[in-house]
């Protein structure tokens, strides 16, 4: 009789962090992690204008924005995404850092023994906003912001 139930055991959604410039970077929570591929819907209508046959056809794979929360930094000058951020608001993608202004990087998952288990890598990222939660006097909550990467390519490796 085959086993039905898994097997292994599964990736912890809290385990994981960013990598950029070989920085480790602790987030709190990530999304975008999405592969989609772009669907092309084909007809073929045959003679006398009937229906003949429809076909579908994976085409180019969408790129989504990744959007990452993590409790804000005490010091915006001294966080490494802040810095990156000013240098893309204040100078774009012109002149001859152009590829500078955009990033590869990983977001790394872990298993309960903190051995690696997953992997997305980005390619040419670059933020293109960063929020910061509301803020009240009748809160205790700390601060979060809410970074979105603007990326060309998200692969799993593994």
């Amino acid at each position: 009789m085959p086993n039905d139930l898994i097997n292994t055991d599964p990736i912890v959604a809290q385990n994981f962090y960013l990598e950029i410039d070989g920085e480790k970077l602790v987030l709190s929570g990530v999304s975008g992690l999405d592969m989609e591929l772009d669907v092309v819907t084909i007809q073929q209508n045959g003679k006398d204008g009937k229906k003949q046959s429809v076909k579908t056809l994976g085409t180019s794979l969408k790129v989504p924005d990744i959007s990452m929360t993590r409790m804000a930094p005490m010091s915006a000058m001294d966080d490494p995404i802040w810095k990156w951020f000013k240098a893309v608001r204040e100078s774009g993608f012109k002149g001859t850092d152009r590829a500078g202004s955009r990033k590869n990087g990983s977001i790394v998952f872990f298993d309960t023994a903190l051995t690696e288990v997953g992997r997305f890598n980005f390619f040419n990222g670059w933020p293109s906003k960063i929020g910061t939660d509301a803020v009240s006097t009748e809160s205790n909550d700390p601060v979060k912001e809410t970074i979105t990467l603007v990326i060309e390519r998200l692969e799993r490796i593994k």
